[in-house]
């Protein structure tokens, strides 16, 4: 299934593996985020402008099959903000029929519930799926607190992740609210389930994290639990940065780099979202 980026997709042999759960962890900026709006986008763009799509993306590889839907999982975000943002980074045609094809959820009803932040805040009538995640537990006690979202987010995936590109924005989110109503062994029991359904759906999961946001041991249980992760950093040389992507491990992906000795890309962010400037050999 394609990720969007045409040259990478080219790489790894037409795209990520289907039934792939796949972390973008990166530094502030590097660039992940962006990563997550080129793959929603240039997806969604396939299936309503065919047209422009061939013009950013260029053709498919002949083994690529691109996903019956887009979602875009925005934990804390609305729709709104989202499509704002990547206007910023990305054509404003492309935004516009890209986003078409791409269903949005705010998960932001439960994540606040019972929490100091005002209600109005985060309620005004946007996409609610709060059925998703029963407020009554099993004993028939109150529910209703940080873990709803958890619950909410792997409903929705049950619903709708089969056969279809998911992006969840972002996992940094449910990670600062583990310390408060949120138990981090559940995430981390979550995202091992959500790797074992996904090789059943066939879609693919790219979770979004700030890496800075993690202790090690804690990006470590992440990487532990997909199958998949796309390093974005920054690396200096002499008076300037550049943005790097470095692809740590990758099911089915991995392999195929290393026989042409290629790990690290350099990247950069253009009017067609993130792409590839420059292949790195490491040998």
């Amino acid at each position: 299934m394609p990720l969007g980026v045409s040259r990478l997709d080219q790489l790894i042999g037409g795209g990520a593996p289907a039934g792939s759960v796949v972390l973008l962890a990166g530094e502030a900026g590097a660039g992940a985020r962006e990563f997550c709006y080129t793959a929603a986008a240039m997806n969604g763009l396939a299936d309503r402008d065919p047209a422009q799509f061939d013009r950013y993306y260029g053709a498919l590889e002949s083994n690529a099959t691109l996903p019956e839907a887009v979602h875009y999982v925005s934990i804390t975000g609305e729709r709104s903000a989202i499509v704002d943002e990547m206007r910023l980074v990305m054509d404003d045609d492309l935004v516009a029929a890209g986003m078409d094809g791409v269903s949005v959820v705010e998960l932001a009803e439960p994540y606040f519930r019972r929490t100091p932040v005002p209600t109005e805040w985060y309620t005004d009538g946007a996409t609610d799926i709060t059925d998703l995640g029963s407020r009554v537990g099993r004993d028939g006690g109150d529910r209703s607190d940080r873990s709803d979202v958890l619950e909410s987010l792997g409903n929705y995936l049950s619903d709708h992740a089969a056969d279809s590109l998911v992006v969840v924005d972002s996992i940094t989110d449910l990670v600062a609210a583990a310390d408060d109503h949120l138990d981090w062994a559940d995430l981390t029991v979550l995202l091992r389930g959500l790797k074992r359904a996904a090789h059943r759906w066939g879609g693919v999961v790219l979770l979004l994290v700030n890496a800075e946001a993690l202790e090690p041991t804690e990006l470590g249980a992440l990487k532990e639990a997909t199958d998949g992760t796309l390093r974005f950093e920054w690396e200096s040389g002499g008076s300037e940065r550049a943005r790097t992507l470095v692809v740590e491990q990758f099911r089915g992906v991995l392999s195929r780099l290393e026989d042409e000795d290629i790990v690290r890309f350099e990247t950069e962010i253009h009017d067609g979202g993130f792409d590839i400037s420059n292949v790195r050999k490491i040998r």
